[in-house]
């Protein structure tokens, strides 16, 4: 193990991962060196994206020339790591120690370590990738752009929300749905961009058949998002390069099908924290979904969504130097295996369950929360882990988000799972971090937030000109 990943060791061990480094205590053991050395200066980190906005991160790190300051590098690569899949950016501008930046110039390019990420961010945000090396002290000022999007309930609204298997639409009038369908559909084999288009668009003129006229369309998804533009998005994966611009304008067309009248689209992610934001009548929220993978969103303490992505399935919670290889990133330690379909099978593997690899994705999660429900002990400690994943997980994202609430969903988190994931992630708090537990809040929401209420929380997304 290295220096920097055995810096803590976890005081609530999750059962089937004994070498778990969370990034948590990690984070926060290092800071603590940093403050007792007496040798501590500010590392000030800044992101640029594709509007322009900027964000700023200020943490701090051992001087140049200090005894540890060899530990400064795998902190700040690993900070830079979340802040990007956090906020996202073409750009990263380091200010402190020349040695960090230097550091992260290396790593962060299409030859380093990182190459997955700069590539990724470049593609993003239509732009090469870029770190720039200065003094903390002239990092330029923060422009945060939040979105003004979500709890609009006037008029009349369509609300949508693209999934893998089904597609679900609501009619929404003065904020109550009144009519509301799910419909499968086949959208990852789907290559021709017509068919999404012609899905899409049979889904709104159903919901509008059930209103007198239509203000305004709001809709959610999977993928990254920029401007009403899919950038990333597994949804249409099958869809050619070559015919991918259509794709890429897909909702721009539908919005002048639509005559033009307010339309937008957002990462399914922010609009399920949005609908929790909206059921619990409360702000600084960020909603963690358990399903093939994990998503994220996240409402502010304004009560708005951001212009970042949130693509919490890419931030590192786990430090260990044998920690889990994401196979898509190639990282370690990715949030994808600790809160995902994929973590339950790969603690499958460690509490001895055999899983029918002929089995579809679903399938297989259900095999093994068959055992749960029969109060298998091998199944219960894998939902144990996942909850001690969890709590750590959470005192990792207040670190870089401000936080009232956490909402924990998705299929993992189905029939006892749910229930188990809580209390183990109560625990993990109320053990290493007593003043996150007093001021985060652990929700599991209900059916209703979950399914229907995403779309009519789409609905709420855009604003309608008076």
């Amino acid at each position: 193990m290295s220096k920097f990943s055995q810096l803590a060791k976890p005081a609530v061990v999750p059962p089937l991962h004994k070498d778990f480094a969370p990034a948590a205590l990690v984070n926060r053991a290092f800071l603590r060196m940093v403050e007792e050395s007496g040798e501590g200066v500010n590392l000030v980190i800044a992101l640029e994206r594709g509007d322009g906005s900027v964000s700023v991160f200020n943490t701090k790190c051992f001087a140049e020339g200090s005894a540890d300051a060899d530990l400064n590098l795998p902190f700040a690569e690993r900070v830079v790591k979340t802040l990007l899949w956090q906020r996202g950016g073409w750009k990263v501008i380091v200010g402190g120690p020349k040695s960090v930046g230097e550091h992260i110039k290396k790593v962060y390019t299409s030859t380093g370590a990182r190459k997955f990420d700069a590539d990724f961010m470049g593609g993003v945000y239509e732009h090469p990738f870029t770190v720039e090396i200065t003094d903390a002290d002239k990092i330029p000022a923060p422009s945060e752009g939040t979105i003004p999007l979500g709890g609009h309930l006037d008029g009349c609204r369509i609300g949508f929300d693209l999934g893998a298997s089904d597609r679900k639409v609501s009619a929404v009038i003065d904020g109550e749905a009144v009519y509301t369908e799910e419909v499968n559909w086949d959208p990852r084999n789907a290559t021709d961009p017509a068919y999404h288009y012609n899905e899409i668009n049979t889904a709104l003129k159903t919901a509008a058949s059930h209103m007198p006229r239509v203000d305004a369309v709001g809709g959610s998804s999977a993928g990254v998002y920029i401007n009403n533009r899919p950038r990333v998005a597994s949804l249409f994966r099958g869809v050619p390069k070559d015919k991918f611009d259509k794709i890429e304008n897909l909702f721009i067309d539908l919005k002048k099908e639509w005559g033009g009248i307010p339309f937008d689209v957002v990462n399914d992610g922010e609009v399920t924290a949005l609908a929790g934001a909206m059921s619990l009548k409360d702000d600084s929220v960020l909603g963690v979904a358990m399903g093939s993978s994990e998503a994220g969103g996240y409402v502010t303490p304004a009560g708005e969504i951001t212009s970042w992505l949130n693509e919490v399935a890419f931030i590192p919670i786990d430090y260990g130097d044998d920690a889990p290889v994401d196979e898509w990133s190639g990282d370690l330690g990715c949030g994808a295996l600790y809160f995902s379909q994929q973590a339950v099978f790969r603690l499958a593997k460690e509490a001895g369950i055999g899983i029918d690899d002929s089995l579809g994705l679903a399938e297989k999660l259900k095999s093994v929360q068959n055992l749960l429900n029969a109060n298998d002990e091998r199944a219960i400690k894998i939902w144990e882990s996942i909850g001690v994943f969890t709590g750590y997980g959470v005192a990792h994202y207040a670190m870089f988000y401000e936080l009232k609430h956490v909402l924990i969903l998705g299929r993992v988190t189905s029939f006892e799972g749910g229930n188990i994931i809580l209390a183990q992630a109560k625990k993990v708090l109320e053990t290493e971090f007593p003043e996150l537990a007093k001021k985060i809040e652990l929700h599991l929401p209900d059916e209703k937030i979950r399914r229907i209420g995403q779309a009519v929380a789409a609905a709420s997304l855009p604003v309608i000109p008076r």
